[in-house]
């Protein structure tokens, strides 16, 4: 292991809302963070786009800002590292340019052909059994039908915009993009690549391309990238890049990791079974685990994760912070003619303040946060949100209360198949993302899950500490079982037995209304 002077890796994390650009050190101290909002659309048929060349000015930006404000020598700046969201496509030409807008995790367009593609002359929930096994077989879970794996995307494009499909060099994640901006080389890592469901990964460190999977898919291998671990280095950074981010050239570029498996090692629960919540736009559950395995009915999977020797498994929910983001803009601050000004600055501040003064349960109002349907534990794109026995009592209060309780319930679905999936309960939580600053959060996490809650401190810093922690890894500054020793935990909230009967009887009734209204739900959007 690498001893001596202390050094930093740019770590860039390529959020849905923009990217952070920090400083981190190999011993995972953030010595500086810079953000750069931007924006996404959303389109016709349940389409979802970025664009490429905006998240590299955003980069560029956001580093411009974090080196004028952290004065370190640029030799002590010892390698580039990128995390990013997962389940995005960027379609590039030969010279790396991109095609079209970024296709990202939320769009559905490519529902109809994966649905296609899946199907068969026996079938079961959609997918030809035979089909089913191979998928099974080889890369342990199996695409959504919902449209929103890149496998999905690909076939989109491939069916809808056929002369963007044939001019397509490579297919790239949007963590591979960025690798691509910085290196000049067309790669993916074992673990960004998993989401295509066409790599063998029987086998956790030697994952390849199948080509029995690629006849089922009817895809082209020489359109997707060549593959290496997460913790290589792909190249050295290329002039052009480096004079934009005021870097060196030449420096080490990590092979990087998406943004699932970056914060599972920046939340510093890296041992096997070790489980963190995330909770920012969307949210999961996950935790490292020595096995394959696969739960096909509720859509979960152990898939490669970015340490060497392990797979990670997820179950994730679309909305999380974005139902905040919707009661703020759509409800309560919406620029229109009964505005009654800009929303404030400390908005989310004021949720926590306003959510205290309601009870536990809300008055027994639910909400239910499937704002852009859900992946797991069920997978249905056509699930919606909305809040569930409002009365003329119901204040702004219980209504924002019961939006940090419904993303709860949603988690604590999660949890349950979480624990059978391990077999083992999950004892405690590390908690990162935005929503782990907000201290009555938490606590509403406690109290549904009935689990203690670790509070990460700076917890918004969860993606870019692992994939500093991962540059680390890679250049030899330290090692896997070192990583949970560098976590510092802000808080510990602990359940409070008080709140136990009224959340598990809100539970059981959360459960009750998917059960309730998801034939309605099919009824009113099938054609939306």
């Amino acid at each position: 292991m690498k001893t001596g002077k202390p050094a930093a890796t740019l770590a860039i994390d390529l959020g849905t809302s923009g990217p952070k650009v920090a400083l981190v050190s190999t011993e995972g101290e953030i010595l500086g963070c810079e953000f750069e909002p931007n924006t996404f659309d959303l389109l016709p048929n349940g389409g979802a786009e970025q664009r490429p060349g905006d998240w590299w000015q955003a980069i560029v930006t956001a580093a411009g800002r974090l080196l004028k404000q952290v004065q370190l020598p640029r030799e002590d700046i010892v390698a580039v590292s990128c995390t990013s969201q997962w389940s995005g496509t960027v379609a590039v030409d030969r010279n790396g340019q991109p095609l079209m807008n970024a296709v990202i995790w939320m769009d559905a367009r490519g529902a109809p052909y994966i649905q296609e593609m899946c199907a068969g002359r026996l079938n079961l929930q959609g997918y030809d059994i035979a089909k089913l096994i191979t998928w099974l077989r080889y890369t342990g879970g199996m695409p959504t039908r919902a449209g929103k794996d890149p496998i999905a995307h690909i076939l989109f494009i491939k069916n809808e915009l056929p002369e963007i499909y044939r001019q397509t060099y490579k297919f790239l994640e949007p963590k591979d993009y960025l690798n691509l901006r910085l290196t000049g080389r067309f790669a993916a890592t074992f673990d960004s690549i998993s989401l295509y469901w066409l790599t063998d990964n029987r086998r956790i460190d030697q994952v390849d391309y199948h080509p029995r999977l690629l006849r089922m898919s009817g895809l082209d291998r020489d359109k997707l990238p060549d593959l290496c671990q997460a913790r290589h280095v792909i190249g050295p950074l290329q002039p052009q890049a480096a004079a934009e981010l005021g870097l060196s050239p030449g420096l080490p570029v990590i092979g990087g990791t998406p943004d699932l498996h970056s914060a599972a090692i920046g939340s510093g629960a890296v041992k096997d079974f070790e489980a963190h919540l995330y909770v920012g736009s969307s949210s999961w559950i996950a935790c490292h685990v020595p096995f394959k395995k696969t739960d096909a009915l509720h859509n979960i999977a152990s898939v490669p994760s970015a340490l060497p020797g392990s797979y990670l498994v997820v179950n994730e929910q679309e909305c999380a912070g974005l139902c905040l983001t919707y009661l703020r803009d759509s409800l309560f601050y919406p620029q229109d003619e009964l505005s009654q000004g800009p929303c404030p600055p400390d908005s989310y501040a004021a949720f926590d303040r306003i959510a205290v003064k309601a009870p536990p349960g809300s008055g027994n109002l639910i909400f239910t946060p499937w704002l852009y349907g859900e992946r797991t534990p069920v997978e249905d794109h056509l699930l919606r949100g909305g809040f569930f026995n409002l009365s003329l009592t119901t204040d702004r209060a219980r209504l924002v209360r019961a939006v940090y309780e419904g993303v709860a319930y949603n988690s604590r679905w999660l949890l349950g198949y979480i624990e059978k999936f391990t077999r083992r309960p999950v004892e405690s939580l590390n908690m990162v993302g935005g929503g782990a600053k907000s201290d009555v959060w938490c606590q509403i996490f406690a109290d549904v899950l009935d689990r203690p809650i670790h509070q990460v401190k700076d917890p918004i810093y969860a993606n870019v500490r692992g994939a500093g922690f991962l540059a680390a890894l890679a250049l030899g500054y330290l090692r896997r079982e070192q990583i949970s020793e560098r976590i510092q935990i802000a808080r510990t909230y602990l359940p409070d037995p008080g709140n136990r009967q009224v959340y598990d009887s809100l539970f059981r009734e959360f459960l009750n209304l998917y059960k309730i209204q998801r034939p309605a739900f099919a009824r009113l959007n099938r054609k939306v």
